[in-house]
């Protein structure tokens, strides 16, 4: 019987990691968002990322990069791996960001699991001269075994792509230097980028508020009447195991800086539903402000987890953790699944 059972998680995961090749084979903006997204992002999120010296993910990571770079200077390389780097835009930018900045010993190694993207990130690079700070590692993340310290270790929307945790987290602990960092931004909600019932209860609640127009689901072409808890990992790795990240870094991991952000309102202005609300109309904006309100409130008490965060982790326990209120620890942020 448990011969079955290896076999049949065998040819599930065999199933998705087909299906996840196929889904990105062709896709050349994998984080493109609509119009209301950076409508509620720009108002809301935007206050909260400035606190900490940045005004988006992607300076996040350029940010920490520059910084640990100039802590290591006196090293003459300094070895960098983005995990699940997909089409390389970010791995590109920073590599500008931090030639720019006159930082020149450094390599980032690209791993991802999709050739089509890698040979995609080595052209981008090609084309902003950059090819020579980047190194393509043909590699699935659930089975990479490192063969060498690394400074920085960064995971950009790819953690909640992951089957194997446990395992990823104990390579990238392994491998990270005595005083590298690890960073990353991603999704932390409940698997399959479904919602718990509390939420679930909340979104449902302010659909019944939608007219029909607002309620038609893009990828899906249909209109949802109810809000359908849809799980997004049943045909591939997309959120596979999203509400296991959390806690499994907090076991693992010392935070130096935690951000948590969002769970209700990103339902109303992510791609499946944030195109049928215009940024220049006042019931649709006002509706996005009135949701967000009840969203922060939400978490703020505990009711609700936050769904995403940006984190910056080492293996040594910083001096002084950066959170963006005492409340929101990474270890209150979990929901249980009991």
């Amino acid at each position: 019987m448990l011969g079955i059972k290896k076999l049949f998680k065998k040819i599930i995961y065999k199933f998705r990691y087909f299906n996840e090749i196929r889904i990105f084979k062709n896709n050349q903006n994998v984080h493109q968002l609509p119009d209301i997204y950076h409508y509620w992002s720009n108002k809301y999120l935007l206050p909260k990322v400035q606190q900490f010296g940045f005004n988006n993910p992607d300076e996040f990571f350029y940010k920490y990069c520059i910084d640990s770079c100039n802590q290591h200077s006196d090293k003459a390389q300094i070895n960098i791996i983005s995990i699940g780097s997909g089409n390389g835009e970010l791995e590109v930018n920073i590599a500008k960001k931090l030639i720019e900045s006159n930082i020149t010993n450094f390599i980032i190694e690209c791993m991802d699991i999709n050739a089509n993207m890698q040979k995609r990130a080595m052209k981008l690079a090609v084309d902003h001269n950059v090819s020579s700070y980047l190194k393509t590692k043909l590699v699935d993340f659930n089975q990479w075994l490192p063969d060498k310290k690394y400074d920085l270790i960064l995971a950009n929307q790819s953690l909640h792509h992951v089957t194997e945790l446990e395992h990823l987290f104990d390579a990238i602990y392994q491998s990270l230097t005595d005083d590298g960092k690890f960073l990353t931004s991603d999704m932390i909600g409940r698997n399959g980028h479904m919602r718990w019932p509390e939420a679930l209860k909340k979104i449902r609640g302010f659909w019944q508020e939608l007219p029909k127009q607002y309620t038609y689901n893009l990828p899906c072409k249909r209109y949802e009447k109810t809000y359908i808890n849809h799980d997004c990992s049943s045909k591939s790795f997309e959120g596979i195991r999203a509400q296991d990240i959390l806690p499994l870094l907090v076991d693992r991991f010392e935070f130096e800086m935690f951000l948590p952000f969002a769970n209700i309102v990103t339902v109303f202005i992510d791609r499946k539903f944030g195109h049928n609300f215009d940024i220049n109309n006042k019931f649709d904006t006002g509706f996005i402000d009135k949701v967000h309100q009840a969203d922060e409130d939400a978490i703020m008490s505990g009711k609700v987890k936050p769904t995403q965060m940006l984190a910056v982790m080492s293996k040594l326990k910083p001096k002084n953790q950066l959170l963006i209120d005492p409340i929101l620890t990474p270890e209150f942020c979990i929901r249980k699944p009991s």
